[in-house]
């Protein structure tokens, strides 16, 4: 073999060997522990504003419900209802998982970042922004909801996957056609 032929095929294991790692960096994968405490560094202080924000309304019941009725909108596809992700068939599989929302990484967040969080998401991670769509008061009850989570699982098993009509407003799943 020539020395241009040994070269071209070192050349071509290399590739091999190589590829797959190339692939490897593309797939989702869990976050370990220390990637995890930078990025909530990181998120908490560089990333998430509204530090100095104070929520405008008080801490009554009527807000802490009308935020779970707000959050049942917006929020407890991803979270659940608990925000714990109570049965949640993705949550965990996402690359970042969806936060316990009553986990100390969420909770040691100002109520102005929170709710910055909330109107502005996240990016990467899958947290969509609200902005637009949820106004400033109803985001502000949802950070009271947040503070008031419920136990884990302490409002029943989800339907929402199932098709269950009680959490789904009335509606039924598709099945995959309109002319139902």
């Amino acid at each position: 073999m020539t020395i241009r032929g040994r070269g071209t095929l070192l050349s071509a294991s290399i590739c091999v060997l190589l590829l797959p790692t190339l692939f490897a960096g593309c797939a989702a994968r869990q976050t370990g522990h220390v990637e995890t405490a930078v990025v909530q560094k990181v998120k908490q202080n560089v990333m998430v504003h509204g530090n100095a924000d104070a929520n405008p309304l008080p801490a009554t019941r009527e807000n802490i419900d009308a935020g779970r009725e707000n959050f049942s909108h917006y929020c407890m596809i991803c979270h659940r209802l608990d925000g714990q992700n109570t049965d949640v068939p993705f949550a965990d599989r996402m690359s970042p998982s969806v936060p316990l929302l009553n986990s100390p990484a969420v909770q040691n967040y100002a109520d102005g970042q929170l709710k910055w969080v909330i109107d502005h998401g996240i990016f990467p991670s899958g947290m969509p922004a609200s902005s637009g769509i949820l106004n400033d008061d109803e985001i502000w009850q949802i950070v009271h909801y947040l503070r008031h989570l419920p136990p884990r699982g302490s409002l029943g098993k989800p339907g929402v996957y199932a098709g269950d009509a009680s959490e789904t407003g009335g509606q039924r799943k598709l099945s995959g056609t309109f002319d139902e």
